[in-house]
């Protein structure tokens, strides 16, 4: 299917509940804003547990929108553009905005039920590990209780869609939806297809990412990494290795690349809001990572040491730095 000559349909579907699933750096994110957005939101966890890990990142999302906002009030370069379309608020506006943000944070149904989740939704957002085998076992069991109109869209940051097409028993309303992190702020929605996806849901999920507020980015055709990550994995891969190989450590290469560029984070800093346990991930799907003697080893055991400790990132309260 060509999407190059992107041509404005008259969309019938109309989104209303929303399911995410997975409750990590992304998934609570895509939850929260997506509530935020006015959207019915589900998020579906493995168990209990993770019911009860995902809690703590959706009460630091509250805090953080409802702390921006109050910031917004004196201090107009404190605008996040997921928060609103225009950055020109009233005291009155923002004050509406923050009971925006406590009725998202109330309104949100967590459960471990496939069944529960699947009850008439409209839209599946997969945002679980990037591990291939969970995802196919995910998509598998979730097919037996989906109604016909859902679209399922995976958040994965380097996986192709046409993986996991069949799998989902409805290939022609799946694709690709992907954020960057802070989505609040930095809010990019990547939308890709795969070649059996049908244009009619391609419109649909582009619509959706700008009911969001976000700003959708077309991706035409499949490529690993869409764009963002085709640039910023890469970045984040040169980074480690200069750690791993013990050329300089985080907080050393992350204040040369600060200094020298002007940019706002280095690769440690911006691992740490990734989440170290989707870099590990990402990094042992390399073949060369089962070689300790070579870099791509050598960087999978020393994340595999933190994330042992519990230093797995911001949401922890520890990566590579305190928080």
């Amino acid at each position: 299917m060509e999407y190059n000559s992107y041509i404005n349909l008259v969309i019938e579907m109309e989104i209303k509940k929303v399911v995410v699933a997975g409750g990590g750096v992304l998934g609570s994110q895509i939850a929260y804003q997506s509530a935020f957005c006015g959207f019915d939101v589900t998020v579906w966890l493995r168990s209990e547990g993770s019911i009860e890990r995902a809690k703590p990142k959706f009460e630091r999302l509250l805090n953080i929108y409802l702390a921006t906002m109050e910031q917004m009030k004196t201090d107009k370069s404190a605008y996040c553009r997921g928060f609103s379309k225009t950055p020109d608020l009233t005291d009155e506006e923002i004050d509406a905005l923050k009971e925006q943000a406590q009725k998202a944070f109330d309104s949100l149904t967590l459960t471990t039920s496939y069944e529960e989740a699947a009850d008439d939704a409209d839209l599946v957002i997969e945002a679980i590990a990037e591990d291939p085998e969970q995802k196919i076992a995910f998509y598998e069991e979730l097919a037996k209780y989906l109604p016909e109109k859902t679209v399922v869209v995976t958040n994965s940051s380097t996986l192709l869609p046409s993986q996991f097409a069949e799998h989902t028993g409805r290939p022609e309303k799946y694709l690709a939806f992907h954020f960057a992190n802070n989505i609040w702020a930095q809010n990019t929605a990547e939308v890709m297809p795969h070649s059996g996806t049908e244009q009619e849901y391609f419109d649909t999920i582009v619509q959706f990412a700008e009911d969001i507020n976000m700003v959708p980015i077309k991706v035409l055709k499949e490529q690993p990494g869409y764009v963002l990550n085709s640039l910023l994995v890469p970045f984040l891969s040169a980074g480690q290795a200069l750690w791993a190989e013990e050329v300089a450590d985080p907080e050393t290469i992350d204040l040369t690349w600060r200094l020298a560029t002007g940019a706002p984070n280095g690769p440690f800093q911006i691992l740490d809001v990734v989440g170290l346990v989707t870099a590990y991930n990402i990094i042992i799907m390399d073949p060369r990572s089962k070689d300790p003697e070579t870099t791509q080893g050598k960087i999978a055991a020393k994340l595999k040491e933190k994330i042992d400790k519990g230093e797995t990132g911001i949401n922890a309260g520890k990566g590579f730095y305190e928080y």
